[in-house]
């Protein structure tokens, strides 16, 4: 019996397969109800008790390594599967880059641009009140000059409305703060400009403030070329006068983008120059309103849409171009 013993314990040494069902049935043929190692097991009560030790352990070793040989064998079927589905020799699936929304680039230019200076970037609430928006900035009620501007209001409460321009986030900062102060605020504002295709209720301002003693407008014009020379890499500007009311005297600012090319034509027609901004000097009304003294500080205000920049920048004639999410455009500003 322990020649029987031996013999099945080589067939186990030798069997070999990468079959799951030639490998069930040798299991089922060795430790089966009906296996070999279970025959010698019920055959052990006949074994004279001088042998039982040796028997038993040689019985037990058998059931081991047939135990052994299935779990050794399956793993091996295990992780072929694994390399037949991910073949670790091969290169990585490449990681697909994401965009940044070109918006979002020249917004960021533009607050790099005056960090330089020394400009802080100020936020404000998007939902505002009548004050903030408007009274505080020399617009008060009935004012026409609120006509400019088709204004989101809350039906519940006429007090509260979408903000209009992010001047609000100015008269918030001058509020909280003494002079001197130089900030930035960019975000989103709010119009219910329907009168063009091209026109969109929700777009991109940033707007600057320089509060200090004796700021003049050749300080404003300074910091204009400045950042019309570090951003579109053009100093020559020209400014024309307007009218805000919360600066006196206002100007809109061109620069000279030059005549080079068929697109400078267009987009200037054919003067050469481009409008990209409104500016001036601090109403004192709007300074007296937020509790600063216009007798001992001036200052300057300017602002832009951030959009009007995206497009001259990227030579884009349409600007839906930018609300619409296209990823073949998009795709366009991958970071590198």
């Amino acid at each position: 019996m322990l020649e029987k013993i031996e013999e099945l314990l080589r067939e186990v040494q030798q069997f070999q397969s990468q079959n799951k069902e030639e490998i069930e049935k040798f299991r089922i043929a060795f430790i089966g109800k009906k296996g070999s190692v279970t025959e010698l097991f019920e055959k052990f009560k006949e074994v004279p008790n001088d042998q039982k030790k040796e028997f038993g352990q040689k019985i037990n070793a058998l059931k081991q390594a047939v135990t052994h040989k299935i779990e050794e064998l399956k793993k091996e079927i295990s992780d072929e599967k694994i390399e037949k589905k991910i073949d670790l020799t091969r290169p990585g699936f490449p990681q697909e880059l994401g965009s940044r929304h070109p918006v979002n680039i020249v917004k960021n230019r533009i607050i790099e641009i005056f960090k330089s200076i020394g400009f802080v970037v100020a936020d404000g609430p998007e939902v505002e009140d009548d004050w903030h928006n408007f009274t505080a900035l020399n617009l008060p009620e009935y004012h026409p000059a609120r006509d400019m501007q088709d204004t989101f209001f809350i039906e519940k409460d006429p007090d509260v409305l979408l903000r209009t321009h992010t001047s609000s986030v100015q008269i918030r900062y001058m509020e909280n703060n003494k002079p001197p102060m130089r900030i930035l605020s960019p975000g989103r504002v709010f119009r219910n400009e329907a009168i063009s295709s091209r026109s969109h209720c929700i777009f991109h301002q940033i707007e600057g403030l320089y509060i200090d003693k004796e700021v003049s407008f050749a300080d404003l014009k300074q910091t204009i070329q400045y950042f019309t020379t570090q951003l579109f890499g053009k100093s020559q500007i020209r400014m024309r006068p307007s009218y805000f009311p919360f600066t006196e005297p206002s100007a809109e600012v061109d620069v000279y983008w030059g005549l080079n090319s068929e697109t400078d034509y267009r987009i200037t027609k054919g003067t050469g120059w481009l409008e990209i901004m409104g500016c001036g000097m601090v109403d004192p009304a709007v300074l007296k309103n937020v509790n600063i003294d216009p007798e001992e500080y001036s200052g300057f205000a300017f602002g832009m849409g951030i959009e009007r920049i995206v497009m001259l920048l990227y030579q884009m004639s349409d600007i839906r171009m930018l609300f619409e999410n296209d990823i073949r455009m998009l795709e366009q500003f991958k970071q590198l």
